[in-house]
């Protein structure tokens, strides 16, 4: 007997699934027939994403809120849509976007209609991601171009520094022994030392 399953997915303990769950409970997904995972979406190394696709058999339907709770990455989304729809020949249906419903999809054009939308949002998403880098790269640009300092701050030079870096210039003291008495390692000391500001 085919059975409906349904699938949850907040990125964080912290999110709330109230929701996913409402909808899927509309739908008529029973809860014991639920599956919930509260990790990133980036790839499909989730415990329970990985139950249900071991129960989910030939007839099945799939139920989930959006495309994006199935997960982020749409390369592997798509590897996934195909996996269930082809491999397992189990339905999907994804409650934001009617478009995106297998069980209509028996015909030619409804099969085609679901593999077109999945491949235009594969598309914009990859273009998000296209554009979210190259808009970061511009920031830091910009910020680095304002005097904006990035990475760790400098370690604060200790006040006895200024005396061994006198005592190692003039030969009293060697680099490592400095570095010892500061508590730094000797190439510290001596980028200190190099360096034209001191203090």
């Amino acid at each position: 007997m085919a059975e409906t399953y349904g699938y949850i997915r907040v990125s964080t303990k912290e999110q709330n699934e109230e929701r996913q769950v409402i909808a899927l409970d509309v739908f008529g997904v029973n809860k014991d027939k639920t599956y919930t995972d509260k990790q990133s979406g980036k790839d499909f190394e989730r415990p329970q994403y990985k139950r249900l696709m071991r129960k989910l058999k030939s007839g099945d339907t799939l139920v989930v809120k959006s495309i994006d709770r199935l997960g982020r990455n749409y390369d592997e989304i798509l590897e996934q849509w195909r996996y269930i729809t082809k491999e397992k020949q189990a339905y999907i249906v994804v409650l934001d976007m009617p478009l995106l419903d297998t069980r209509r999809s028996n015909d030619l054009t409804g099969t085609l209609i679901a593999d077109i939308v999945l491949q235009l949002l594969s598309y914009v998403a990859q273009t998000e991601r296209e554009n979210i880098r190259q808009r970061q790269a511009e920031g830091i640009a910009a910020a680095k171009a304002r005097g904006v300092k990035f990475g760790r701050r400098p370690k604060p030079k200790p006040p006895e520094f200024t005396v061994l870096r006198e005592k190692y210039l003039a030969g009293d003291i060697s680099a490592r022994a400095a570095a010892k008495h500061l508590g730094i390692t000797h190439v510290t000391f001596i980028r200190w030392v190099s360096q034209k500001q001191c203090g």
